[in-house]
């Protein structure tokens, strides 16, 4: 079986879509031997088929370098809509892959596209101008020519049925999974990266981005109320690049902060975090503060349990599924009820061990060996056209969770 994988993200390997293609990519390719080689502007994978056993290729068309944002857009399309669709039939794939939201309108070869989110459908404040609209109206009406559509979560996964209007069958949920490099065991260097960042002691984390559905605001008035009692001893350390302008689209959390009133004792603003230093930061927090208000699946929230750290934060979209009992999750303008539960988290031990060890538990239940392999089910499902799917992996991905019975939380 011949997979080409659209590697437009290939070298964004900071972006989500960089991540995933490159994980994906990476675990597929543990299916076979051989060399690295390129095939015009791809670059090529062997990985097994699955049908014979024999060796085939997954090939990754890498993205072009150009100088414009308009003409990068209008390449972009380009590639996605025209260049990709040719590169699969010219090496006679049996499948290609988008792993972002952009498929052909008119394929060549069955097509597998991954939707993680439909953020730029549900949220106004992404709608973007007029040429971005224009281009979500185009990859909305292309999602009905894919053979199959992956996403990250149950919760996505209605989001896409409610709003796109696809076959129910025809949509698969295969979760995402943290790196091994987020495990809960220290090295000998996780002090001194959290020393050039200049944090001793203990603290609660946030990292993430501070666009408006990241809704950093609710943590922040949650430290209005956690501060008092415990601000000096276990600040809150905001890591991640500050927005350059303040807008309403990227709120300056250091303005909102001054505009809550909050000591300058209280808080960290510590700028971007290399991803190699991630692990160490996540594994000497307190807790991970989360109050997204939409995510279509959550990777540092799971990040995070993989640490062994227990989660702060909402109980909006996909939240829930990449958490679990691992947190304490609540609306995500419940600040009071985020102050009680890192006050509770900060000043009993026992609580914050037992919720580590869920945390644990939750994050074994992914992993990027299995996200591979479901997905390569999802190329032979296609190839052999049977992409109904069993109940678990359609509508859940994961199996239902145990109920939750987390001790009382104090406020």
């Amino acid at each position: 079986m011949r997979v080409v994988l659209n590697g437009w993200f290939w070298s964004q390997i900071e972006t989500g879509s960089g991540q995933y293609t490159r994980r994906l990519a990476e675990q597929v390719g543990k299916w076979a031997s051989g060399q690295v080689g390129k095939w015009a502007s791809m670059q090529v994978h062997k990985v097994a088929d699955l049908q014979t056993g024999k060796l085939a290729n997954l090939q990754t068309c890498k993205r072009a370098h150009l100088h414009t944002c308009i003409l990068a857009h209008l390449h972009k399309v380009w590639f996605e809509q025209v260049g990709f669709p040719r590169a699969c039939r010219r090496v006679g794939a049996d499948v290609a892959h988008v792993p972002y939201w952009a498929p052909p309108l008119l394929p060549t070869v069955p097509t597998v596209v991954t939707i993680h989110d439909l953020i730029p459908l549900l949220l106004p404040a992404y709608r973007g101008g007029p040429l971005t609209r224009a281009y979500t109206a185009l990859v909305a009406a292309a999602s009905a020519s894919a053979a199959l559509v992956i996403t990250d979560s149950a919760a996505s996964r209605r989001d896409i049925l409610t709003h796109l209007k696809l076959p129910a069958e025809r949509v698969w949920v295969i979760p995402l999974a943290a790196d091994v490099q987020y495990r809960p065991e220290p090295t000998p260097d996780d002090e001194a990266i959290r020393a050039r960042y200049g944090l001793a002691g203990r603290y609660i984390l946030y990292l993430g981005g501070f666009d408006v559905r990241k809704n950093i605001v609710t943590a922040l008035s949650a430290y209005r109320r956690v501060g008092p009692t415990l601000g000096a001893d276990c600040p809150l350390v905001v890591a991640g690049r500050l927005p350059e302008r303040d807008t309403p689209f990227t709120p300056d959390p250091r303005r909102q902060a001054e505009a809550l009133g909050l000591d300058a004792q209280w808080l960290r603003f510590i700028g971007p975090v290399a991803e190699d230093d991630k692990p160490a930061l996540y594994r000497g927090a307190v807790a991970f503060v989360y109050p997204s208000r939409y995510e279509g699946f959550g990777l540092p929230a799971l990040e995070a349990l993989a640490c062994g750290t227990p989660v702060v934060g909402s109980d909006a979209a996909s939240i829930p599924e990449v958490v679990g009992d691992a947190g304490v999750l609540l609306d995500p303008d419940d600040a009071e009820g985020m102050a009680g539960a890192l006050i509770s988290l900060a000043g009993d031990p026992q609580l914050r061990a037992e919720l580590s060890q869920r945390a644990l538990a939750q994050a074994a239940r992914f992993s990027w060996e299995r996200t591979a392999q479901e997905t390569l089910a999802a190329y032979r499902a296609v190839v052999t056209g049977t992409t109904r799917m069993s109940t678990d992996c359609s509508e859940g991905g994961l199996p239902p969770l145990p109920p939750l019975t987390l001790p009382q939380v104090r406020k």
